[in-house]
């Protein structure tokens, strides 16, 4: 079948360009990087290309949405150089890829489901004195009451479920940022280091590393919190679905090449 294809009708470079809005560089550039395959020449020595060409440069272009231009160029690479299963493997990390990135997506959204529960079964019934009295200053009463105010290491590390050098490694790693009392030198929490305590402690349960959280929580604090970053989670998830349909619809192109090489 490919020998049939490569000897029908002839194409040249501005063929092929046209029907793709590509330049007849352009695709001297991928013949040269092996994701069409090597050209006949002409006895003036122009290139000719032939149908095989055009599925070939469809397939890679199909590619390159899903995959990514490097990936895309690898996968045609390895088919054009009759290493399929090579071709293979590269398509299975990408899916790999995104089901890591939908699995990281729904960690965050139950970390941000967690919070919500957990913002409002913090809420203080009442206010009054006993709140705010002097009793209620050192590293034992503080946090004492949920919702009554900042926590020190010991109260927040029993309400996660943790313990304190948990926090203190977390804190090196950069996912909390307490300040320092500065008559104690206590650590002390405030409402935004809790919220980022409660979201790494769900990530963690859900098999994140350390550094895998560090940037997730970044992104929560330069929204604002983790309402604003609703939006933000959409948007990925939206990405994520056009980036699911776009390995499917290059799936199917490069199928079509398969079929065409025979």
């Amino acid at each position: 079948m490919t020998r049939n294809l490569q000897s029908g009708r002839r194409l040249r470079p501005i063929d092929l360009a046209r029907g793709h809005g590509l330049s007849t560089q352009a695709i001297r550039n991928y013949e040269e990087a092996g994701i069409l395959p090597a050209a006949d020449r002409t006895p003036h020595g122009y290139r000719a290309y032939t149908p095989l060409h055009e599925r070939a440069l469809a397939a890679f272009l199909a590619l390159v949405p899903g995959h990514g231009h490097g990936t895309a160029a690898s996968i045609m690479r390895a088919v054009n150089e009759g290493a399929a299963d090579e071709a293979f493997g590269l398509i299975d990390g990408t899916h790999a890829q995104l089901l890591a990135d939908r699995r990281t997506l729904e960690a965050v959204e139950n970390a941000l489901r967690d919070l919500a529960s957990a913002a409002v079964a913090d809420r203080p019934a009442a206010t009054g004195p006993a709140a705010t009295g002097p009793a209620a200053t050192g590293p034992a009463a503080a946090g004492s009451t949920a919702g009554s105010g900042p926590l020190f290491i010991g109260p927040l590390a029993g309400r996660l479920g943790i313990r304190p050098a948990t926090l203190r490694a977390w804190e090196r790693a950069g996912l909390v940022r307490p300040r320092r009392d500065p008559l104690t030198g206590y650590r002390v929490y405030d409402e935004a280091d809790v919220r980022d305590a409660r979201m790494a402690h769900q990530l963690r349960r859900g098999g994140y590393l350390l550094e895998q959280i560090a940037p997730l929580l970044t992104q929560v604090r330069a929204a604002g919190g983790p309402e604003p970053l609703e939006s933000a989670l959409t948007a990925w998830r939206t990405r994520l679905s056009s980036r699911g349909r776009a390995l499917l619809t290059g799936a199917a192109a490069l199928d079509a090449y398969l079929h065409a090489r025979g």
